[in-house]
């Protein structure tokens, strides 16, 4: 049955394919027969180009193809420089002052300029919770000349260089000073970069495709590329995006040779595409992504701090990874908030006793204590993709067995993700609990790991977690410049988040890529990069 659907499947995507293949060549003045053109397919269709505006990993990614970064992070976590040459900090690291290095210009021709920089920063600022310490923490950030700008504190910040390098949501890519002034709660027009592709807004096509060139006035670094440091240099000289809702027609068109590269097959598929001897399957990353339940605070009976904890008592982790995968290269084990496998503040603070089994003895006495009513705990369901939907329904089991009144609603991934913005009462279509995963690259520092705002209604991410002693340990360590201190201090907000429960971890997910033999040179990222790569 497999290898009918698979057949009905190619020819399916084949002529998909054969049409968008001519309107390649009819919009492209260099006929596409006569390019190295490498085709992949997304995780999700690309909806937005503003990777301010929107936190989508799809339009992040998009974001690497066509902007640069002034910082960007190695293999080992740690910033490297990108579009600057140099920098210098003072003794008290209350000031810093940076250099763009020669020879980088926008996609238009004109040059990169400091001017362009700071006025990337503020915009990026304004959205992302890093970005925004640091402009809280900046006395002045102005221009020097033209290649010059300098940042002066006027209170101690420990992350000038990591925020400067932040590689995901939200991401800090440098634009035109015209696009960067433009409202940060509204869409950019331009997509003008200076990265190493351009994009062809011409091709664009939503629900079907998009298209990047290679930016042939690039001036790469001369660095080997090293995760997303280094040079960045483009061997290919196309690559079109090729929007694939069906798991199944994106896997036959990978094994038919109709695309080069599948970002995230389904997981149940994966065994079948490892007996194609034309196809590799390997992890995009080693670092992984965070699988979690997030907590909606504002409503009973999430609101009481002891249903939490019963919550969290009949959490186990191994429950939710074999039902998301049987394969242990997919899925491993991780208590903590910040990452496991030698991430900068790995620690065990707090989790002693928790997440390894449930415990539903426990759950129902925490439960009593809470004075649990019996009140409605709305678990959401997005039936359509694998890693929140076996997960929600370990969840429902497990609650039912501690005692909870749940009520399993299921639906499709984007109805849930309108669902978990809104903070309306479960009466009026609220939520209760949602699981979600994150890179882990979004979760690395009690500063970016969003999920562990705690500042309520106004000042959190979904969930809206109120605990001002947990927002208090994190506004402290932004602080800290000594890394002793500053990885004591992140095993303080962790040890403080087990008591609180902002949200919880349950493992993390090493999620699988595919592409086919003939390409060569992708390099291990956690996000799909297309320099560096080759195609025969």
């Amino acid at each position: 049955m497999r290898d009918r659907l698979g057949g009905r499947c190619g020819r399916l995507i084949s002529g998909l394919f054969g049409l968008l293949a001519v309107a390649s060549v009819a919009a492209t003045a260099v006929p596409v027969a006569a390019q190295t053109v490498l085709r992949f397919v997304p995780h999700a269709d690309l909806r937005s180009v503003d990777p301010v505006w929107t936190t989508a990993y799809v339009t992040r990614n998009h974001g690497h193809m066509i902007y640069d970064q002034l910082f960007s992070l190695d293999s080992k976590l740690r910033p490297q420089p990108q579009m600057v040459e140099s920098w210098t900090v003072t003794p008290d690291k209350m000031q810093w002052e940076f250099t763009l290095r020669p020879g980088l210009n926008w996609h238009d021709g004109k040059p990169v300029t400091a001017e362009d920089c700071v006025a990337s920063i503020k915009r990026w600022g304004a959205r992302d919770v890093l970005g925004n310490r640091l402009l809280v923490a900046a006395e002045t950030l102005e221009v020097v000349d033209a290649q010059r700008f300098r940042l002066t504190l006027k209170q101690p910040f420990g992350q000038v260089l990591e925020a400067l390098a932040k590689p995901s949501n939200n991401a800090l890519f440098m634009m035109p000073k015209r696009v960067a002034e433009t409202d940060p709660f509204k869409q950019i027009e331009e997509t003008i970069g200076s990265g190493p592709f351009k994009f062809v807004r011409a091709e664009w096509l939503p629900g079907g495709k998009a298209v990047y060139v290679k930016n042939t006035d690039y001036k790469p670094r001369s660095e080997p590329a090293d995760f997303l440091s280094g040079g960045k240099v483009v061997k290919v000289d196309r690559v079109e995006w090729m929007s694939v809702p069906d798991s199944a027609v994106a896997v036959a068109a990978l094994g038919a040779g109709e695309v080069d590269w599948l970002e995230v097959p389904s997981p149940d598929l994966v065994p079948i595409i490892e007996r194609d001897a034309a196809i590799t399957v390997r992890p995009i990353d080693m670092i992984g992504s965070q699988l979690s339940i997030r907590i909606n605070h504002l409503h009973a009976p999430m609101d009481n701090p002891k249903v939490r904890q019963a919550l969290l008592t009949v959490i186990g982790q191994s429950d939710y990874l074999n039902a998301i995968s049987s394969d242990p290269r997919w899925v491993k084990a991780c208590p903590g908030y910040f990452g496991c496998n030698g991430t900068p503040y790995e620690s065990l603070a707090g989790t002693e006793g928790h997440l390894k089994q449930a415990d539903f003895a426990k759950a129902k006495r925490l439960l009593k204590e809470a004075g649990y009513k019996g009140e409605r705990v709305v678990v959401l369901d997005p039936a359509d993709v694998h890693y929140s939907h076996a997960p929600a329904l370990v969840t429902a089991e497990n609650l039912k067995k501690a005692g909870f009144n749940v009520d399993l609603q299921t639906m499709d991934f984007g109805t849930a993700i309108g669902k978990i913005n809104s903070q309306a009462p479960l009466d009026q279509g609220g939520w209760s609990l949602f699981h979600s995963y994150a890179t882990i690259m979004d979760v690395l520092t009690p500063a970016i790991a969003t999920g562990l705002r705690a500042g309520g209604a106004k000042n959190a991410a979904y969930g809206w977690p109120t605990d001002p002693e947990l927002e208090g340990l994190r506004t402290k360590w932004l602080t800290l410049t000594d890394p002793a201190e500053q990885k004591a201090y992140a095993d303080k907000v962790q040890a403080r988040a087990f008591e609180a429960v902002p949200y919880i971890v349950t493992g993390t997910l090493i999620i699988p890529t595919a592409y086919r033999k003939s390409v060569d040179g992708i390099v291990p990222s956690g996000i799909p990069v297309f320099w560096n790569l080759t195609k025969k």
